[in-house]
C-alpha cells in the first residue's frame, strides 16, 4: 500500500506541475494577443495627390486604416522602395499597404484600384 501511495503522489506532483506549462505555451500562442498589424493588416483605399520620386515619398488622401486604428486623411507617406512610386501619379485612385516601422508609417505596397 505504501508504494501505491508513492505512486499516486508522485503522479499527482508531476501533473501538478506539467498542466500549467501546457496551458502557458497554449496562451502564448493565442492569436488574440498578437498585434493587429501581423493579423489583419490589409490595403487601404485613397487617392494619389503627389508623388516625390527623388524622395520617395507619396501624399495620398485616404480612408480608414483599419489594422493602424487611424482615421482617414490626407497625409504624406514614405515608400519602402522608390521603386514603387514609379507607376502612379497625382489623381490616381490606389489601393496602398502601410505598415508603422518604428513610429514611421511606411507604404509597402501601392496598386491602381481595380475599376
Amino acid at each position: 500500500m505504501n508504494a501505491i501511495t508513492r505512486f499516486l503522489a508522485i503522479s499527482a506532483m508531476v501533473l501538478g506541475t506539467a498542466l500549467p506549462v501546457g496551458t502557458f505555451a497554449q496562451a502564448a500562442m493565442d492569436t488574440s494577443k498578437m498585434p493587429t498589424t501581423q493579423m489583419s493588416a490589409s490595403m487601404t483605399d485613397g487617392e494619389v495627390k503627389k508623388v516625390d520620386q527623388d524622395t520617395g515619398k507619396v501624399t495620398i488622401k485616404h480612408g480608414d486604416i483599419k489594422h493602424l486604428d487611424m482615421p482617414g486623411m490626407t497625409m504624406v507617406f514614405t515608400a519602402k522602395d522608390k521603386s514603387l512610386l514609379t507607376n502612379i501619379k497625382a489623381g490616381d485612385k490606389v489601393r496602398f499597404m502601410v505598415m508603422n516601422e518604428s513610429g514611421k508609417l511606411i507604404v509597402t505596397d501601392i496598386q491602381p484600384s481595380p475599376k
